[in-house]
């Protein structure tokens, strides 16, 4: 687990706890050490933290610092003046996006009650005072380990595990984004819809697995077209691939379009084989809009794949729009 990528809120109105938190975090424990840690010790400035870490004194703050910071982790003192860690746990829980940190609750109060409280309104773990420094990090680093495991996770929900470019729900969920500021702002979405020419065949003449060589081929290309970075290219399904290009106007729509076109079609694939690289070309089909309220997305995306059947029809290895037809050189 790479530690340097987490960071972890301490939340004590103590000084000296954050400061002993602090020196726990900073290095594993010793073999066999459990014993409870009162005070810290000075270390070498020059050390590193393992961790990331992040402070605050009172309830009001530690809000402040999730809401700027972002924490992985959080360590909650119970007993604080003004607002208490369960008043600050109950604030956690009123946001869809805080109530995913995990919070570990750390109290030096002697009652039963305070841990299930706690683990109740939303805590995933209770560890108490005085430290015990293997304890403690026992504790952290199981529940950071559940967070990297919810991390990739996540991710792969987003990205196409074979191609490791964005998926069609991590499309999606930009489009819709995309979509909304165009219709504010009143700007053109372009859309580029892409299909590997006669994969079928390229699938049965030389086997699956160098059609997956194939498809990481094509989205290399197609990424390495864009140089903006807010397009955005998406595989869409099966050898489909989309590419999404906020304020741009069909002529730089096509200009684009032409271009990955060209780069796939000078893109050798990789053989996996005896034989040698092989040649593969895609038929594209683009669609530009300014929508407005009354815009339907699914027409929209509808208009490119229309453009691409035309493609497809008019002899592949092209580019067309809803709009004109632009020729390869290939016919």
């Amino acid at each position: 687990m790479e530690q340097e990528h987490f960071k972890i809120l301490i939340v004590d109105d103590s000084l000296l706890n954050q400061e002993v938190l602090r020196r726990i975090l900073a290095e594993p424990p010793a073999a066999g050490v459990a014993a409870p840690i009162q005070a810290p010790e000075p270390e070498p400035e020059h050390e590193p933290e393992p961790y990331g870490i992040i402070t605050a004194k009172s309830g009001l703050e530690a809000l402040e610092k999730v809401t700027q910071e972002k924490p992985d982790l959080i360590l909650l003192d119970i007993v604080m003046p003004g607002m208490s860690g369960f008043d600050v746990l109950a604030r956690l829980q009123e946001s869809s996006e805080m109530r995913r940190i995990p919070v570990i609750i750390i109290s030096g109060l002697d009652y039963e009650g305070d841990e299930e409280k706690g683990l109740l309104m939303g805590a995933v773990d209770y560890v108490a005072k005085p430290f015990k420094k293997s304890v403690v990090l026992a504790r952290i680093k199981t529940n950071l380990k559940i967070v990297e495991q919810m991390h990739i996770i996540e991710r792969l929900s987003m990205v196409d595990t074979l191609t490791n470019m964005p998926n069609r729900r991590s499309f999606d969920a930009r489009m819709d984004a995309e979509w909304g500021r165009a219709i504010r702002e009143k700007t053109p979405v372009s859309f580029l819809m892409i299909d590997i020419d006669k994969f079928k065949l390229f699938n049965d003449n030389y086997g699956h697995h160098q059609g997956d060589v194939a498809l990481k081929t094509v989205a290399g290309a197609i990424q390495a077209t864009l140089k903006r970075s807010s397009d955005m290219a998406a595989r869409w399904g099966g050898e489909e691939f989309a590419v999404l290009l906020p304020n741009t106007p069909i002529e730089g729509a096509l200009k684009i379009a032409e271009q990955i076109r060209a780069n796939i079609e000078a893109t050798l694939v990789p053989s996996i084989g005896e034989h040698p690289p092989l040649p593969i070309t895609a038929s594209l089909g683009a669609t530009t809009i300014v929508p407005d309220s009354e815009s339907s997305m699914e027409d929209f995306f509808e208009q490119a794949d229309q453009a691409l059947y035309t493609a497809k029809e008019t002899g592949r290895n092209r580019v067309c729009s809803q709009i004109r037809q632009h020729p390869a050189a290939k016919g």
